[in-house]
């Protein structure tokens, strides 16, 4: 059982702004990535089919986090996927990596289109190889929520997305999710794979940059003023 302070409410005191600084084992993935090698196992009505896609990921840090005493560092991503053969959206997915420094927690939120949330956890390889973080239906705390249809047709009962840091620079991805498909015995093993490639470095958060001196509040936030006097900051 985790032990949590009884002081529920006083937040951390002397907070570094600077995300970039304290993202730990997720500083490796800030930045904009792209992918052009993805395969994707989906089922079907006659069987797995296997689609080839390209990827293009972007996290960029956010401002730290609390929740009274716990205190998260993290990023916000954007994920969006193309079939090889298509034009249009294969995949679109949002959401926030987030590093709790006092606990070693590591979880991923995930947002989709299609009516589907999950909130999911793990840790980092003890030897800062990759990152390993899961959900489960009908967890307590991590989790997964789907529309009443893909509860009927489609239900996810677990997720996982093992990532993987490579020597490059570079990370790969194996994500499982398992399904159970409506008039199948078997669970349908759904996964995603592929490898990612910088294509930019990541911008500093807003309260680091303000802390730096580059930009105003209404700035680093993206706020313009009537008339233009406060636009967006470099």
């Amino acid at each position: 059982m985790i032990n949590f302070p009884d002081d529920i409410f006083s937040e951390p005191a002397d907070v570094d702004p600077d995300t970039l600084a304290n993202l730990g084992p997720l500083t490796r993935l800030a930045g904009v990535w792209e992918g052009r090698k993805g395969v994707d196992l989906n089922p079907k009505a006659d069987g797995p089919e296997q689609r080839d896609y390209l990827e293009r990921i972007e996290m960029q840090p956010i401002d730290p986090q609390a929740n009274g005493p716990q205190l998260f560092y993290g990023l916000h991503y954007h994920v969006h996927i193309v079939a090889s053969d298509e034009d249009t959206t294969f995949h679109d997915q949002v959401g926030y990596w987030l590093w709790e420094p006092a606990t070693g927690l590591i979880m991923q939120t995930l947002a989709i289109p299609r009516g589907q949330v999950a909130l999911a956890s793990g840790r980092a390889s003890p030897d800062g190889s990759g990152l390993l973080v899961r959900a489960d239906r009908g967890g307590p705390g991590y989790g997964i929520c789907s529309t009443d249809f893909l509860e009927w047709a489609f239900r996810t009962d677990s997720y996982e997305l093992d990532l993987r840091f490579n020597a490059d620079g570079g990370w790969s991805y194996v994500s499982t999710t398992m399904l159970q498909v409506r008039g199948r015995d078997e669970p349908f093993r759904h996964v995603d794979k592929n490898t990612l490639t910088k294509v930019a470095e990541p911008r500093p958060n807003p309260s680091a940059r303000i802390a730096a001196g580059k930009a105003t509040l209404a700035q680093a936030h993206g706020f313009t003023t009537i008339g233009g006097g406060a636009g967006k900051g470099d």
